[in-house]
């Protein structure tokens, strides 16, 4: 790539992460002015289309790419990335493939490799490229967890003194506390060896706080003041507002699967989604999106949400969560959505919104054992989370106040425990046929990208209801701070 070419993918670069994205959009098609072999220019160009909305014009940049004289691996790389958001998962992986091929040595590509091996289900072809990773870089920290998730260790097959080991190597390193600490606590859970498992989870954990500019009374007031604005009177408004949503969107279409992390979201998603004209954007921040651009009025940012105009953001969603493989219905499964149900009832009327509920201490302990990429940073402290739960269960009984019969709730312990009767009052509810054939998560082949991505390739089980009783003795912050905010626990 010649100086200017490199000049122009760097400015299109700092325009996309500063949210300028036409002139992002200006620079990205510079930079591809003539070029006839395969660059990270093309797959810029794509992901500043995908951010304005324009998915098909990003498909057409990647199809093009692609008939082009062969390019680096990054190229491949930034191509796949971008096939992985537009939902082309099978040709991600493709060329996530070539890109390896082309630089075998380099461990990135190789665990690029491996996370889209795990999403399209392909589980032991993941754990071979995570060894080919953590071989070309003995400290690829982010490898060994991915490891470490792809399936259930045993004590005849498990990397727990290779963890330790490499965390003895680092001892004061950030990365390496946090990703093989984590790593490290789920292998040694899987074996039963519960004590040293908190320990590992325990201190990944707080090195992860220790980075982390959070204050848990925020989130505790951002739910109380989400409540405040989208009360009961205002969402039962004989509406303006409600006639205001956009005729020409089918609301209907919609299903938001929301919950708190690690709740069973994406097990429900998985049932549903092996239903006939269903198909799952996953986890995006779509709705979010055009929320904020519809945003009007004075006040603060949920007064602001409040005010807008709900055709615009049913407008903005619709264009945003349409494109992709034709379905009759689709689903939207960001756990955090649940901050969003007053807006998401006044824009798009007509939409489904399932809510999935598990116990409280498991709930809680599921998400403090999990590092999460980005969000949620709750979840790195016991007592933080459990009056972070409190919040959350104070805004869902508004919500449930609020919303009434347009709340779906499914309990995940009764879902685990009688999947064909829950699963098909849940499909019912939501407007979707049922086929028992549904509960058999571990045959559907969509690709999922979520934290429980390689769980969802087995058969549904149950044997994850109560684990927390294993760390009973451990978790009494966390107990404490939810009796404390009155909540109800098992015995």
């Amino acid at each position: 790539m010649d100086r200017l070419k490199v000049s122009l993918v760097r400015e299109a670069q700092g325009l996309l992460q500063a949210g300028r994205l036409v002139e992002a959009l200006q620079r990205a098609r510079q930079a591809v002015t003539g070029v006839r072999v395969c660059g990270v220019e093309h797959g810029l160009l794509a992901q500043v289309l995908l951010h304005l909305g324009q998915a098909n014009e990003a498909e057409a940049v990647v199809v093009r790419a692609l008939t082009l004289a062969t390019g680096s691996a990054d190229a491949y790389d930034a191509l796949a990335f971008v096939s992985m958001a537009l939902g082309a998962h099978e040709r991600a992986n493709a060329l996530y493939g070539k890109a390896t091929a082309l630089a075998p040595q380099d461990p990135r590509l190789w665990h690029n490799r491996a996370c889209s091996e795990r999403n399209v289900g392909a589980l032991a072809q993941a754990e071979a490229a995570c060894d080919q990773a953590i071989r070309r870089d003995p400290l690829h920290v982010q490898s060994f967890l991915l490891r470490a998730e792809l399936r259930v260790q045993t004590a005849e097959c498990n990397h727990v003194d290779t963890l330790r080991a490499a965390l003895a190597a680092q001892p004061n390193d950030y990365r390496s506390t946090v990703f093989l600490g984590y790593a490290l606590g789920k292998e040694l859970d899987d074996l039963g060896r519960f004590d040293e498992a908190f320990v590992a989870f325990d201190q990944a954990s707080r090195t992860r706080r220790e980075r982390l500019q959070y204050t848990v009374a925020t989130d505790e007031a951002k739910a109380a003041r989400i409540a405040a604005v989208y009360s009961a009177a205002f969402l039962q408004e004989p509406a303006a507002a409600r006639t205001a949503s956009d005729p020409a969107v089918d609301s209907s279409r919609f299903l938001f699967v929301v919950g708190l992390p690690r709740s069973g979201t994406t097990l429900v998603e998985r049932i549903l989604t092996g239903l006939p004209g269903v198909r799952s954007n996953g986890e995006t921040d779509q709705f979010s999106q055009a929320l904020l651009g519809a945003q009007r009025g004075t006040g603060d940012v949920f007064a602001q949400a409040a005010a807008a105009d709900p055709h615009a953001v049913a407008s903005a969603y619709a264009r945003l969560a349409s494109p992709g493989p034709a379905a009759e219905r689709i689903i939207e499964k960001l756990p955090l959505n649940y901050l969003y149900l007053g807006a998401i009832r006044r824009a798009l009327p007509q939409a489904r919104i399932l809510v999935v509920r598990r116990s409280p201490l498991d709930s809680c302990f599921a998400m403090y054992r999990t590092l999460f990429a980005a969000g949620y940073p709750f979840s790195y402290r016991l007592d933080e989370l459990g009056r972070y739960y409190a919040a959350y269960d104070q805004l869902m009984r508004h919500w449930r106040a609020a919303l009434g019969e347009g709340l779906i709730e499914v309990v995940y312990e009764e879902l685990v425990r009688e999947p064909y009767r829950v699963g098909r009052a849940m499909a019912e509810a939501c407007g979707f046929s049922w086929q028992d054939q549904a509960i058999d998560i571990q045959a559907n082949r969509a690709a999922s990208l979520t934290a429980s991505a390689a769980q969802v390739r087995r058969p549904i089980y149950g044997t994850s209801s109560g684990r927390w009783r294993h760390y009973r003795t451990h978790l009494q912050p966390l107990i404490t701070s939810l009796q404390e905010a009155g909540i109800v626990l098992p015995d």
